[in-house]
């Protein structure tokens, strides 16, 4: 393999289909491994310098949680961010030469892809995690939880319109035609996790792919709006192009925080049944240096102390700050609703292989 330490040209562009897909395509049985050494012990144990960490982000609050873990460890962090999409693209492309350290976005399916190639290093952290959390680790702890949020959550213009759907067959009738409004699962990475949840919701593992397809369908023929990312369907919404969005729960809620209500325009958040749990996820390249791989575990270790997960919270208050948390005894910020009790859990391992089939048909098709 090419040397590694090449880290300039780090700029990125859409996802084609074709790199999608070669990220997703399950090329091998998922890695071994449980428990490992904790982060402090294996940085001692290897009496490893400090090297250069890099971080491929996609989190709001990313350049803070590096920023203060610097000033805490003296650990110099190259921080890479962008959409999870073109992030994605950008690890496929350098498969046989990665650039990143840890890749920290949100969703677990993509995660549950690159484990299966292979390319994940498996990893125990010091903190416990809620019984939420434990929930998103794999078996093979190949990838770890941060936070959660659910997708999709549907905002709605209260100003505009008083329907309020109950179910996702609802925006299907009349009543909602040309007013909806969803992002690119290309670019926006909380998208495809949305797709795969719906599709798991109405037809399983067995019949889902078809069943969502043929919703999507009808969800385009009654009008559907598809822009790249959160903050592109939050302006459609708050411009009067569409009325209703289907959008990460964070993104949703910050809008009802910070925008300025008024005679024309009052967001209000519902969640239909099912919301798929959408949680922030890192995890560390197997194929990374063993100095660089030892400083990752700390990175990880200090997202989930007190200390990481206030910093998390304070950065992007209005933004992805508003994640429901998987360490106990942090408190989700005040502006958050109740975390979901009807939510799901879908099986990352199944969809995530799924990931570059599932956007090409949306490309193709929907968009």
């Amino acid at each position: 393999m090419a040397a590694r330490r090449h880290r300039w040209g780090l700029a990125v562009g859409g996802v084609s289909a074709a790199v999608a897909v070669a990220l997703t395509a399950a090329c091998g049985g998922s890695t071994t491994g449980g428990s490992t050494p904790s982060a402090a012990a294996t940085a001692g144990a290897s009496g490893a310098a400090k090297v250069p960490l890099t971080v491929y982000s996609a989190q709001g609050y990313d350049s803070d949680v590096v920023k203060a873990f610097t000033k805490a460890t003296g650990i110099d962090v190259k921080l890479v961010d962008d959409s999870t999409g073109p992030l994605l693209t950008k690890i496929s492309a350098e498969r046989n030469n990665p650039q990143w350290g840890l890749l920290w976005v949100d969703g677990d399916t993509a995660f549950a892809a690159l484990d299966k190639q292979g390319q994940l290093l498996p990893y125990t952290p010091s903190a416990p995690l809620t019984d939420v959390g434990q929930q998103i680790v794999p078996s093979d702890h190949a990838y770890v939880p941060t936070g959660t949020t659910v997708m999709a959550a549907l905002i709605y213009n209260a100003a505009k319109v008083t329907n309020v759907p109950t179910s996702y067959q609802d925006l299907l009738t009349p009543a909602y035609k040309g007013l909806v409004g969803m992002n690119d699962p290309s670019q926006s990475g909380p998208t495809y996790p949305f797709i795969a949840g719906l599709m798991n919701q109405l037809g399983g593992q067995a019949d889902g792919v078809a069943k969502g397809e043929d919703f999507f369908t009808q969800l385009k023929k009654n009008g559907l709006h598809v822009n790249p990312t959160n903050g592109d369907t939050l302006h459609a919404l708050e411009t009067g192009q569409i009325q209703y969005g289907l959008i990460q729960s964070s993104a949703a809620t910050g809008e009802t925080l910070k925008a300025q209500k008024s005679a024309t325009f009052d967001p209000k958040v519902v969640y239909l049944p099912k919301s798929t749990l959408l949680p922030s996820v890192i995890g560390i390249d197997k194929a990374a240096p063993p100095a660089e791989q030892a400083e990752a575990k700390q990175f990880i270790d200090f997202v989930l102390s007190p200390a990481g997960q206030k910093v998390m919270q304070g950065a992007d208050a209005t933004g992805d700050s508003l994640f429901w948390p998987v360490v106990p005894g942090v408190t989700a910020l005040s502006g958050l609703s109740a975390f979901p009790t009807d939510y799901q859990k879908i099986d990352p391992y199944f969809w995530g292989p799924l990931e570059g089939q599932v956007n090409s048909w949306f490309d193709g098709n929907i968009k």
